[in-house]
């Protein structure tokens, strides 16, 4: 426990990344274009340590069908043969350069790349074949916390701007800085990155416009660094560029590998001719084995000497694509050098008491970023989530304005459906179906919070499972931020509906009522949170939620008496959310009246038929439990939103996102 209240190790993250000078450095690469300006030298005391990455002999199998049920219910039938996706795979990646993986789609380059990143998990992971600096990588774990991984997919919200999208990294994954440190780290990187001209531009996506598709990229590769890892992987970061776009992003890539000693390891479909002048070496793969390691001079001499000369239009890597299953052919292990007894690193760069295996090192670092992670302010953690919360809803128009149009538009015509309700039997009945219907209502109502919610789960995924936040953190901000917005939504309703059709006139009934539809709308917003983390996607998320929501409202016991309904279907009557809305609201009508009549026999109202008492008992109320059903319904609040959080926490331990 006192380990929590040291003084925090001092890492390179208090060290400014990126210098802001515009003065070419003598050993920079020169880029083609003028996108972003060429970072000036490091001094040397502010290098990180150079990590050179070691893969030996690594394989990796997976079995076709292992998630799906009914192929785990027909193993008995026909047994799935395994499929080997990566075989006796070995290469060096080292530090200031960059290793592209290349090979026809499927080859396993995108496999090869999670694996050495860390994002697979444990089972999967071969202990004694991936290597830092000579020193071997026993857990995915130890990899996560050292790489950075860019995936092939932007995981962004497109409602921050880039320089907000930063801001909230750096809050997340800079937690010993202070936030001086913070902004100018962000501000060097956004430099370094070239999108200080879009640093206010929204980010985007497919249905809200943005920045480009290659300045989008460079985001999602800044969000990664954030934190500045030594090791960088990308899998295919010019996936839908065009060639210029492509040659700005690799030229930024080999930038970065010169200028802070970084290993970049990336994968990438047919470079263009001048792409190739910024990449040092080449790992081409074939059916998952690997066909060539090295830089693109030996290639060519190895196509020269199986006869082939490379056609004047065609680079020679493009060459080895169209003759890929003969250089497949004629690679054998007699004609590939030792890679197991070459020297870790060149003695000339490295000198031989850095040669010492550096796991204490990696595990002190790892071990005191997760330090500073359980001693961080959960208080300030959730204030950060709450805040990018508050922004996300406030920008999202659709629901911002659906909520509170549905809520206003939804009140104004229930009012003007029973305006003026009787004092009699027929009153009595409208009054019913008033509170059905607006259970109903607002119950449904909060389905088009789901695709807001699918399209943060990703996110929310990728950043959790990268030590970002906490999911609870996650749950609590959602909680918070969504407790006054549901507060307004409530009020909106409530007033015009109670007001004009007459409800009980009392002070105390009319604040109950707003305060029951205000429970009402956060209880089903938990059911959708809870929902939509259990859901693929949309559509089958919507047919779950309108399929509980259905069942829900028939067992309630306002179709179906409690007394009429199967035993073996009895206990959704007592998990129906609809069950106990709509006692409460009966109560506070009529407890207060319960003495009055509201059908009389006789015109001269001689005798009384039906007393506010009389219509309570008819639903089996006949004490005030309107506190007790309170109670009920703000643990079915509370209940789902536990549920969805251990879900998602599941959910977040097994992403390899």
């Amino acid at each position: 426990m006192a380990s929590c209240f040291q003084q925090p190790i001092a890492e390179d993250d208090s060290v400014i990344l990126f210098s802001t000078s515009d003065s070419a450095p003598e050993e920079s690469i020169s880029p083609s274009s003028s996108f972003h300006p060429s970072p000036a030298r490091i001094p040397p005391q502010n290098l990180q340590q150079p990590y050179r990455i070691a893969v030996r002999n690594l394989s990796y199998t997976i079995c076709p069908g292992s998630k799906s049920t009914l192929t785990s219910c027909c193993q008995f039938l026909q047994k799935p043969k395994p499929v080997n996706i990566l075989k006796s795979v070995s290469f060096d990646a080292r530090s200031s350069e960059i290793l592209a993986i290349v090979g026809p789609s499927g080859t396993g380059k995108s496999s090869l790349l999670r694996i050495i990143s860390g994002r697979v998990k444990d089972q999967y992971f071969d202990p004694k074949s991936v290597f830092l600096n000579n020193c071997c990588m026993t857990r995915p774990a130890q990899l996560r916390k050292i790489c950075g991984f860019v995936a092939q997919e932007d995981d962004l919200l497109p409602l921050l701007t880039v320089k907000e999208t930063f801001i909230f990294s750096a809050k997340f994954r800079l937690r010993n800085m202070s936030s001086k440190e913070k902004e100018q780290r962000v501000d060097n990187l956004m430099h370094e990155l070239g999108l200080l001209h879009v640093a206010d531009s929204f980010v985007g996506d497919d249905e809200n416009r943005g920045i480009s598709g290659g300045e989008r990229k460079r985001v999602s590769i800044g969000v990664d660094m954030m934190h500045d890892p030594p090791i960088l992987l990308l899998d295919e970061p010019t996936s839908g560029l065009d060639s210029s776009s492509a040659l700005q992003m690799i030229e930024l890539l080999a930038s970065m590998a010169k200028v802070k000693q970084r290993t970049v390891v990336l994968s990438i479909h047919q470079p263009s001719y001048k792409i190739l002048q910024y990449i040092a070496n080449f790992l081409i793969l074939s059916r998952g084995s690997v066909v060539h390691s090295g830089s693109l001079e030996s290639l060519e001499e190895t196509i020269t000497k199986l006869g082939f000369q490379i056609p004047m239009q065609l680079n020679p890597l493009e060459f080895a694509m169209e003759i890929i299953t003969t250089l497949e052919d004629s690679k054998s292990q007699s004609e590939m050098p030792a890679l197991e007894n070459t020297n870790p690193f060149p003695l000339s760069i490295w000198p031989q008491e850095e040669l010492i295996c550096h796991s204490e090192l990696v595990v002190q670092s790892i071990h005191s970023r997760h330090m500073s992670v359980s001693c961080y302010s959960y208080f300030l953690e959730i204030l950060f989530l709450c805040s990018r919360f508050w922004k996300v809803i406030y920008r999202t128009k659709q629901l911002f304005l659906a909520r509170t149009m549905q809520a206003l538009v939804g009140g104004l015509g229930l009012g003007s459906v029973y305006v003026k309700v009787r004092e009699d039997g027929g009153g009595v009945a409208e009054r019913l179906g008033l509170f059905a219907f607006s259970l109903s209502f607002l119950l449904s109502s909060t389905v088009e919070a789901l695709p807001i919610y699918l399209q943060e789960r990703r996110v929310l995924m990728k950043e959790a499972s990268r030590g970002a936040y906490r999911i609870s953190s996650y749950m609590i901000a959602n909680t918070l931020v969504f407790l006054p917005f549901l507060f307004a939504v409530a009020i909106l309703f409530a007033i015009p509906v109670y007001w004009i059709v007459g409800l009980n006139p009392s002070i105390a009934a009319f604040a109950f009522f707003i305060f029951m539809v205000w429970l009402i709308v956060l209880m089903a917003s938990s059911l959708v949170l809870f929902l939509s983390a259990v859901s693929p996607d949309f559509i089958s998320g919507n047919s779950l939620i309108c399929t509980v929501l259905g069942a829900f409202f028939l067992f309630s016991g306002y179709f179906i008496p409690k007394e009429s309904i199967p035993r073996y279907w009895l206990f959704m009557y007592y998990v129906s959310l609809y069950r106990y809305p709509l006692d409460s609201l009966l109560i506070n009508e009529y407890w207060s009246v319960r003495s009055e009549c509201f059908s009389w026999q006789d015109p001269d109202h001689s005798r009384c038929l039906l007393t506010g008492y009389d219509i309570l008992k008819s639903r089996g109320l006949d004490k005030d439990i309107r506190w007790i059903n309170v109670g009920i319904i703000f643990g079915f609040f509370v209940l789902y939103r536990v549920l969805c959080w251990i879900v998602l926490a599941r959910r977040a331990a097994k992403t390899t996102i």
